[in-house]
């Protein structure tokens, strides 16, 4: 195969950003429904006739690279279903509603959104998942917010920001330990050196959300709208503090280390088994009748088609209508999208002649970290993967940082400063299209109140420039 220039190497990705930029101004919110999809195949279709025409490779080759970019995302993709399922669930068996319930009780609108931030940030670290965080404690979150009066942009901003800050800092993450392992160093002692990079940006994007909830505090539902809101969801859900099982049972799962698929399928079990014993009165209400028959069809329906009841309530109706893996379809077709264009990028070696590239500007320690960033923000956007932007850029990178006689530690940082918090923020990403699916908010809001996403790649890039919290490898010899 003839290495690719970098001229070719940019045509597919020049395309994408055109058309993804077209599509944002003419389906706006609804770009990521098809609009989206067309543009990923389209530019991989370029990317692979290019490929094969010009650079002679096979398209045998091409589509190994596809099945192998699709098979790393699998794992993604079942998890994105069966959350779909559990979001469902957890609405029938008056899970969130609970939440919500008791939430409206204990959150005041003014604290709201970094209480919320630091919910996220505690639940993500105990369970090392972002994806589990927002997909169940967000999901509720998200309602008590809207109800409140504040945008749904804003609080799912502080949701992202705070479930990838656990996320990143968790020993229990995936993509902690992976960062680690790329570059070569204890875990521990990468999670430590984070310190100096991800705690300025969660502080600062604490008081930032606070500074926010005081702003809108004025914009907020009256007492009375809050306690019709309370009065509804009494009147047709059984709320009681047995309701929070379900995402107990998922914690305790978690926490002992079972793998996501199986401890969110447990959750999903306990939901409908809280919904059994809980819920039967508003299953007759919707069924007719409390047969094994209509117990066994709404368990499945929900499962599949979401949560659909009518309160009567605007507001509630809008918070409880969703889920089901049904809902999860056109996320799917986004990541199965983005994995083709990635797998393409990778099979003609155009990705590799890029990051090859950004390789060449490094001149000092500055600029390493810095490229190592947009290496992976850069991979965020082309492979559309988080573990491809932190697997690409460690190995390419790794003999850089020895070379400048750089601990492995500052590389890993640097992988996580960028690979992990910027993928939630591009709207055809895994973890970007999944936060908008699961959250019912688009890419677009919510990221640019992900504080904490955009403000640990810069506040690394600063320190980079400025040699702050640089660690040298002959400090670990010492």
């Amino acid at each position: 195969m003839k290495k690719p220039s970098l001229f070719l190497s940019l045509i597919p990705v020049i395309l994408l950003v055109s058309l993804l930029i077209v599509n944002v101004i003419i389906f706006k919110d609804d770009a990521t429904s098809g609009a989206n999809q067309t543009a990923l195949l389209l530019s991989a279709l370029v990317a692979g006739l290019i490929g094969h025409f010009i650079q002679g490779v096979s398209f045998k080759q091409i589509e190994e690279g596809i099945v192998d970019s699709l098979t790393s995302s699998i794992s993604a993709m079942n998890i994105l279903i069966v959350i779909g399922a559990l979001i469902g669930m957890w609405i029938l068996s008056g899970t969130v509603p609970a939440m919500i319930y008791y939430g409206l009780k204990l959150i005041s609108p003014v604290i709201f959104l970094p209480v919320a931030c630091i919910i996220c940030c505690i639940t993500a670290l105990a369970t090392g998942s972002s994806w589990s965080t927002t997909g169940t404690i967000g999901i509720a979150l998200l309602g008590i917010g809207e109800t409140l009066g504040l945008p749904s942009g804003l609080i799912a901003g502080a949701i992202v920001s705070g479930a990838y800050f656990g996320d990143k800092m968790s020993p229990l993450s995936d993509t902690t330990n992976l960062a680690a392992a790329m570059a070569g160093t204890d875990l521990f002692k990468h999670i430590r050196h984070m310190v100096y990079t991800t705690g300025p940006a969660i502080v600062i994007a604490i008081i930032l959300y606070a500074i926010f909830g005081f702003f809108y505090s004025g914009q907020t539902l009256d007492e009375k709208s809050i306690l019709i809101i309370q009065e509804t969801l009494d009147k047709h859900f059984h709320i009681s503090p047995f309701l929070f099982i379900p995402p107990l049972v998922v914690l305790f799962m978690i926490r002992k280390k079972v793998s996501a698929l199986p401890a969110i399928s447990f959750g999903i079990l306990a939901g409908a088994l809280v919904a059994i014993f809980f819920q039967g009165d508003l299953i007759r209400e919707v069924m007719g009748d409390g047969s094994v028959k209509s117990f066994y069809t709404i368990l499945t329906k929900v499962s599949y088609g979401g949560f659909e009841f009518e309160t009567g309530h605007k507001v509630i109706d809008s918070l409880l209508n969703r889920g089901g893996m049904k809902g999860m379809l056109s996320t799917l077709w986004l990541i199965i999208s983005a994995m083709i264009l990635g797998g393409t990028l990778e099979a003609t070696g155009m990705l590799q002649t890029i990051a090859g590239s950004i390789l060449k500007l490094v001149t000092g320690t500055g600029s390493l970290i810095g490229a190592t960033l947009a290496s992976c923000l850069f991979l965020n956007a082309t492979a559309s993967d988080q573990y491809l932007a932190i697997v690409v850029s460690g190995r390419m990178f790794r003999t850089a940082y020895d070379d400048y006689d750089l601990a492995p530690e500052n590389l890993s940082r640097a992988l996580e400063d960028s690979g992990t918090v910027t993928s939630p923020l591009i709207p055809w990403n895994s973890c970007g299209a999944y936060e908008s699916g699961v959250l019912g908010v688009s890419t677009l809001t919510y990221a640019p109140y992900a504080f904490f996403n955009y403000l640990s790649p810069l506040i690394a890039l600063f320190f980079a420039a400025m040699k702050i919290g640089i660690k040298k490898k002959i400090e670990d010899k010492a």
